[in-house]
């Protein structure tokens, strides 16, 4: 299911839990392909070029950078909705430090994103990553990937 997520045209996938590299794989990876990326700011560093602005006053980009869209007022969440319903045909990147995993069927958020990537790093030596795909708000797929270091 990553690799999907990678090869992706269009939608939104969200990632939590502080998940950077993952995040940069896959911006490196659009990135790559000769996309065009906006990011409101990067809390990472990303191979190539990044346009950083305010994704919400430009709709001249292929794949968009939004950090911490649960983290926001209730207002800014509003907007944030409405901004993503216009923009079903690009992709969207949306990148929450906090994590969350089933809680996501409690923001109004889970309406506009394709796929949840909650990422957690366990105190005994492994890092587990959530993979959901969602229709309409609801989980129909999942998958969880573990990895020791």
């Amino acid at each position: 299911m990553l690799k999907e997520i990678a090869e992706l045209t269009s939608g939104a996938v969200l990632i939590t839990g502080n998940g950077k590299r993952i995040a940069r794989i896959y911006l490196n990876a659009w990135g790559r392909e000769g996309r065009r990326i906006l990011a409101e700011y990067l809390p990472f560093q990303v191979e190539g070029d990044v346009y950083i602005g305010p994704p919400f006053e430009s709709d001249d980009f292929d794949v968009y950078l939004i950090v911490n869209p649960l983290s926001r007022s209730k207002a800014e969440k509003e907007e944030l909705k409405k901004w993503l319903a216009s923009h079903g045909d690009k992709l969207v990147l949306l990148y929450e430090h906090k994590y969350v995993r089933d809680s996501i069927t409690r923001y109004g958020i889970r309406e506009f994103i394709d796929y949840l990537i909650a990422y957690k790093r366990e105190t005994v030596g492994f890092e587990r990553v959530d993979v959901a795909r969602l229709e309409d708000g609801k989980i129909v797929e999942s998958k969880t990937y573990i990895r020791r270091y």
